[in-house]
């Protein structure tokens, strides 16, 4: 997979510190700690544009992600803040796609950037939806800034 692009100027931006549960026995943080604070971006720009995740899921989509793409550049460390930059991308699918880039907050140099990919599908029949529900759609288009 190609790597993402350079985080738009109206990418969301969710900072985070590094405390000790996020790193390893050095004081590096652990790699799978960048997958969690990208989920927890990703939801709290969702909830900055007025989208309740959790309204997606009673309305019968299930969101699970179908790919993901983590570079590591740089590892970030026990004490420092940092930025996670969050930003969806338009797609000609259904599919969702989520564009990352962890930044060391006084430097602003990219520690990691990721891109990962969710597929809607129905919670009962367990099938990817062709369409997404009207209230879903509406969300996404204010989300990529057309609504």
């Amino acid at each position: 997979m190609s790597e993402p692009a350079i985080a738009p100027e109206s990418a969301f931006e969710y900072p985070i510190h590094v405390y000790p549960h996020h790193t390893d026995y050095a004081g590096i943080v652990w790699h799978g700690t960048y997958i969690n604070w990208m989920e927890e971006a990703r939801v709290a720009c969702l909830q900055s544009q007025g989208v309740n995740f959790a309204d997606w899921i009673e309305a019968g989509v299930d969101l699970p992600v179908v790919d993901l793409s983590v570079r590591y550049r740089r590892s970030l460390v026990m004490g420092v803040d940092a930025i996670v930059k969050a930003w969806a991308v338009p797609q000609k699918s259904v599919r969702i796609v989520w564009q990352y880039d962890i930044q060391e907050q006084t430097t602003r140099e990219s520690c990691v950037i990721g891109t990962v990919t969710l597929a809607p599908i129905d919670r009962a029949s367990r099938r990817v939806l062709r369409r997404l529900p009207e209230p879903m759609k509406s969300d996404l288009a204010r989300l990529y800034g057309g609504g």
